[in-house]
């Protein structure tokens, strides 16, 4: 880790005390950390945008696993990926309906272009996909 910099940021006082309220609410311990926290997500978000980064996300899949071969093919395109398909939790919500959750890892590109590929497959009620950082570059 560097040296830690002060510097002064100048700021609408009602954006202030909004500002205030959320990192309350986020339960920070001060406006600092959650500016750092604001700086790393923007740094981490525009890695992702040249697609080269690597990244690791979470992939969320909510289903009826009564629609026909949806099961099969969400796990077929699993099988496609296995190299970057780390991890994959399944719950059963109801009688019905499933939730997968698949850890993904790879390029950002690549990343985005398998969730899509599950988040397409008919019969797929909801997906979503959340990029992270794999840590290596942030301080």
């Amino acid at each position: 880790m560097g040296e830690t910099i002060r510097f002064g940021i100048s700021i609408d006082d009602k954006l202030l005390e909004s500002f205030d309220r959320l990192i309350e609410e986020k339960g920070y311990m001060n406006r600092s950390e959650a500016i750092r926290d604001l700086i790393r997500g923007a740094l981490v978000e525009e890695k992702w945008e040249g697609g080269d980064a690597e990244t690791v996300g979470t992939v969320t899949l909510v289903y009826n696993h009564h629609v026909r071969d949806l099961s099969d093919k969400l796990t077929e395109q699993q099988h496609v990926h296995h190299d970057q398909v780390i991890s994959a939790l399944h719950v059963h919500l109801d009688a019905h309906n499933c939730l997968e959750v698949l850890v993904v890892r790879g390029k950002a590109r690549d990343v985005k272009k398998i969730a899509d590929e599950l988040i397409g497959v008919k019969g797929v009620k909801h997906g979503k996909l959340v990029m992270t950082t794999t840590g290596e570059e942030l301080h």
